[in-house]
């Protein structure tokens, strides 16, 4: 317990699970009084060139004073943070408040000194950058501003520490000691290096448990048959190039090898170091086994067992426990409940998982949720005849089960960096934090295409993430802002996925089409423009073409510059010209070689063969890969037999083959965005500046506004105030009460005007009547008022106001909110029911350039409507976009706006009018992503 000159109980919100440089895991939370005798074994561990680093003089123990100091802390002026690794402590931090003249202080002083000790064995894992970005977090908490440090020049490992983090800072030296000093406010280069270093160390972590060095599987069974004995044999049969150990405390005593691999009793009993361990043992035997294989060193767990989170509220908080037992030990798990891992490296070839058969190696990267929809995608990708795919493999597959550690986000850091990974597939039933989630995919997708399929899962049970309040559809055109090719089915992730993997990018929407049929072609012109693609019309090469006529055909396509891409249709055909499968492939192959930049897709009807011929005619697989002669069903229904592969000409692409039109097209039709998406990318615009905002202005509106309560809608006059700072001009609407008040406020406004009832049930319902516009007069105005209290009920229910008229446009709707998961958005669309039943909003994250801005407003489906649709006159979309971008800044600027609303907006031909606005201030959420790195809590 702390004692009673502490002024703060115990800050549980400062402990944190973080990712070290390594991949291994660390615990950092707060020293308390209870820690006295693990400070002094920490300290007793500690080199004594460490101690003379830290206290510039011999300092070989700590005495008892010391020791109380170090662990008594007001959680104020006084902190001090641990790292740990299985309870005990690695390193240490903490900072003193000090004043002007470096004696220790009180608030309001905002500076303090720092100071770290790291035990030698974990030097160099990056745990001192991780303490400074948690202490910096907590010293900004209790508003301290600067850290104040004194280094010894030859300490140089911890002078790189403090000069790498990105903060800005002055440096000095004097009387032998380097003296530093730097803000703690995060800045670009901060938070830069702070990501950088997430990325390097989820990246590592997850690299550990796909690349180990050896495996136990634990729960291995004596008898053929079981969870454990079919994992080792996978193993076996993947031929893993590591070791390999079964463990089973079941096993008699004398048992030393079983499948001709070591056996033991127990992980503790193996006398090598083991990287990985596979757990297939009852979720109650689950706490035994992850303390055995914690105290032996072991870097990641794979947990198969299955009753956690799964099975409700019980096994919620098994799962809790686990993963709290788990990261003590500084090990990540894939799992619970999960199908396992593969990784198809001629340097690994690990198959930890429950499918029979390893995977062809190839450039696709793998992630599902579910077992089950592992399981088929793995099976859709290992087909080699008679469908889409052709020879495709596998680079790295994981099924992450209840997610409970390793997750999606995880695996994208990996695959960012990762030289045998071309593009990544993955089957998400919830995204736990869109923020990161797409701030990292934006980054990935910028490297290589990111194919994304959401289930309809709930947010991860057990998990301490925030959920989302966006609707699907919203989420869904955020990932698609970052660059996701987000599709909508198992079937669609594939055809995408093996496009992207087989063919270079489109340089733009223009498709050629030529083949042996019609209809076909035709059926395939009519899928394009359905996906907004610009075909030429279909070359028939009709029923009597011969394989040197597809090969001309094709040779002339991709030598067009005309067309972007060329899609081959083919159907049997019947005479003596009539190529067979493989001369056709051979022709196709040969042709799309001349232009190795041009995507060519083939489209083919009952040719099983002719797919098969294609990935034959292209395979990277070795020659002396021989497939297993197992057969698979068809898309037809009708089980076809998996061929050998053979080798292919270095550098040649892989030509995919559809069994329809429509999914052709499809996946076309997503490689064309993403390629446009990447050109843009490479210039995403800028925020600009406006001189005519007042940022410190609104800050004291805001202010003065929040401390009236937590959070409040503003009021008519306060919005306006709010919104003119920020150069957004509102027409003022009077409300009227009666009608003498009603022809005073449009006297005051002057004729023309506008009548409008503003009751909730009536806003911006204007197709209900409660709207009179170029109202020209007096009486015309009482009779207005008149007509709508006889309609809709007494002033006081309907709640009339007068505005003055606006100039002729289009009526839309801005609108920003802070969502607790996602951030802040900004979304557009025009007003009115039809929209909104639609759903015809766009949206965008905040901030948004002006690149940004001017494609939100042409994003929406009725865009047509502002450019002039069917003579009309386009409207004033330069004002418009610079609106979205006022808004924009005034959400970015002040968080503590979490939610504005502009409707209508009228943009007319020359400017535009701002006619309502509704602004809701409240504390700003927590942002997770600018905090000090941490895994997920439970």
């Amino acid at each position: 317990m702390q004692s009673a000159s502490d002024r703060h109980e115990y800050p549980a919100h400062w402990e944190a699970d973080v990712v070290l440089r390594d991949g291994g895991t660390a615990r950092i939370r707060p020293i308390t009084v209870d820690d006295a005798e693990r400070l002094v074994s920490f300290y007793e561990q500690v080199s004594d060139e460490s101690k003379y680093y830290r206290f510039f003089a011999p300092y070989p123990r700590l005495s008892d004073k010391d020791v109380h100091r170090f662990t008594h802390h007001d959680f104020v002026d006084r902190v001090g943070l641990a790292a740990t690794v299985g309870g005990e402590f690695i390193a240490t931090v903490r900072y003193d408040r000090i004043g002007a003249d470096g004696m220790a202080a009180s608030a309001p002083a905002d500076e303090a000194e720092v100071a770290f000790l790291v035990q030698d064995a974990h030097q160099g894992r990056g745990v001192a950058s991780a303490l400074l970005e948690h202490i910096a977090a907590v010293a900004r908490e209790r508003d301290i501003r600067r850290f104040a440090a004194e280094v010894l020049p030859a300490n140089t490992k911890m002078i790189k520490v403090f000069t790498d983090a990105g903060y800005t800072q002055k440096r000095s030296f004097e009387d032998g000691v380097v003296h530093l000093e730097f803000g703690l406010e995060p800045t670009e280069r901060s938070v830069a290096v702070q990501r950088a270093r997430e990325q390097r160390a989820e990246a590592h972590s997850v690299g550990r448990l796909l690349a180990p060095g050896s495996v136990a599987v634990v729960g291995t069974g004596r008898a053929p048959g079981g969870v454990g004995r079919s994992v080792l044999g996978n193993l076996r049969e993947a031929g893993f190039t590591g070791r390999l150990y079964a463990v089973n405390k079941a096993f008699p005593e004398d048992l030393k090898e079983l499948d001709g691999v070591p056996a033991h009793r127990s992980v503790r009993d193996i006398a090598a170091p083991v990287d990985l361990a596979v757990l297939a043992v009852p979720a109650e035997q689950v706490p035994e086994a992850v303390a055995e294989c914690g105290e032996h060193g072991v870097q990641g767990l794979v947990v198969l067992s299955a009753g956690y989170a799964e099975s409700g509220p019980e096994g919620r908080e098994r799962q809790r426990q686990l993963v709290r037992h788990a990261r003590a030990y500084g090990m990540r798990i894939i799992g619970p409940n999960a199908f396992g891992v593969i990784n198809t490296s001629p340097k690994v070839r690990l198959n930890a998982s429950l499918a029979p058969e390893m995977p062809r190696p190839g450039r696709i990267g793998l992630f599902a949720q579910s077992g089950a929809i592992g399981i088929a995608l793995l099976s859709r990708l290992h087909r080699r005849g008679g469908g889409v795919t052709g020879v495709t493999g596998v680079s790295t597959f994981i099924s992450s089960g209840n997610r409970a550690d390793v997750s999606g986000n995880d695996v994208l850091q990996y695959w960012y960096d990762d030289p045998d990974t071309d593009v990544a597939l993955m089957y998400l039933e919830s995204i736990g934090n869109p923020r990161k989630f797409t701030r990292l995919a934006r980054r990935t997708a910028a490297a290589k295409p990111l194919v994304v399929v959401q289930g309809a899962g709930s947010a991860p049970q057990g998990h301490a993430v925030r959920a989302t309040r966006l609707p699907p559809a919203t989420v869904s055109a955020l990932l698609r802002q970052a660059g996701v090719i987000r599709v909508d089915t198992i079937t669609e992730l594939v055809d995408a996925g093996l496009l992207l993997a087989r063919q270079p990018l489109p340089t733009g929407p223009r498709v050629a089409i030529l083949g042996n049929s019609e209809s076909l072609g035709l059926l395939t012109y009519d899928a394009c423009l359905s996906e907004g693609l610009r075909p030429q019309p279909p070359l028939d090469l009709t029923t009597e073409a011969s394989a040197h006529d597809f090969h001309a055909a094709l040779a002339r396509a991709m030598a067009d510059e005309t067309c972007d891409a060329v899609v081959v249709t083919a159907i049997p055909a019947i005479g003596e010209r009539s190529p067979g499968d493989a001369e056709l492939a051979e022709a196709l192959r040969s042709a799309a070689a001349a232009a190795p930049a041009k995507p060519v897709l083939v489209v083919h009807v009952e040719l099983g063969g002719l797919a098969t011929a294609l990935s034959a005619a292209t395979s990277t697989a070795p020659r002396s890969e021989v497939a297993p002669r197992a057969r698979t069903d068809a898309p037809d229904g009708g089980p076809q037999p998996v061929p050998a592969a053979v080798d292919a000409p270095e550098g040649m692409h892989l030509i995919p083959a559809y069994p329809a039109a429509e999914r052709a097209v499809r996946a076309l039709a997503e490689a064309v965005k993403y390629a446009q998406w990447r050109r843009e990318s490479v210039d995403a615009g800028k925020v600009p500046e406006y001189e005519d905002i007042d940022e410190k202005g609104a800050a004291e509106q805001i202010g003065g506004l929040l401390a009236r309560g937590q959070g409040l809608t503003l009021g008519t006059d306060e919005t306006c105030e709010l919104l003119a700072r920020y150069g957004i001009r509102t027409r003022r609407a009077i409300p009227a009460p009666t009608p003498d008040e009603a022809a005073r406020a449009a006297a005051a406004l002057g004729y023309p005007v506008a009548l409008k009832a503003t009751a909730p049930h009536l806003r911006h319902r204007a197709d209900l009547g409660g709207v009179r516009l170029d109202v020209a007069d007096e009486e015309q105005l009482r009779r207005s008022y008149a007509e709508l209290t006889e309609l809709f009920g007494k002033p006081e229910e309907i709640r009339p106001v007068v505005q003055a008229m606006a100039p002729r446009g289009v009526d839309t709707v801005v609108r920003a909110v802070i969502d607790p998961a996602a951030g802040a958005v900004l979304s557009f669309g025009l007003a009115g029911a039809a929209s909104q039943l639609l759903g015809d909003m766009a949206h965008r994250l905040v901030p948004v350039t002006d690149r940004e801005a001017t494609s939100l407003i042409r994003s929406i489906r009725t865009a047509p409507l502002l450019f002039g649709w069917r003579g009309s006159t386009p409207v004033d979309t330069a004002a418009l976009e610079e609106l979205l971008l006022r808004v924009s800044r005034l959400v970015d600027d002040h968080p503590e706006v979490v939610a504005v609303t502009l409707e209508p907006v009228v943009v007319a031909p020359h400017g535009l009018s701002v006619l309502g606005a509704s602004v809701r201030l409240a504390p700003p959420p927590a942002r997770d992503d600018l905090g000090p790195r941490r895994l997920p809590t439970y």
